[in-house]
């Protein structure tokens, strides 16, 4: 797959333990982006910060959160992304999703033997 120089990054802040039944909310979003063939995604696990109802989650030793927050990003076609967001919706009860226009420097990886 190829990415266009311009494309757009999706950006979902959510806390590590929200789950939909029993699975991880950030697991079932990265399957659901590659089972649609999106370029790809990340899960970045903070170290600290707050949300809409601004209570602190943070990883310091003496108050050790159970819920550290999570960032997943996804870059892909302006289309792409928006048919995802549906369906991304749908998932989401609790967190922020952004989108921004990004410039794509370099999209590579190790060709499959």
């Amino acid at each position: 797959m190829e990415l266009p120089s311009e494309a757009e990054l999706l950006r979902i802040f959510i806390g590590e333990t929200t789950k939909i039944g029993q699975r991880p909310l950030y697991e079932l979003i990265v399957e659901e982006a590659r089972k649609r063939g999106l370029a790809g995604a990340t899960v970045i696990r903070g170290i600290m910060g707050f949300g809409k109802n601004s209570r602190i989650h943070t990883a310091k030793i003496l108050r050790l959160s159970e819920d550290l927050p999570l960032v997943i990003e996804i870059v892909d076609k302006p289309e792409r992304i928006a048919a995802f967001l549906p369906d991304l919706e749908s998932m989401i009860d609790e967190g922020l999703v952004t989108l921004e226009k990004v410039r794509v420097i370099a999209y590579r990886g190790k060709e499959k033997e």
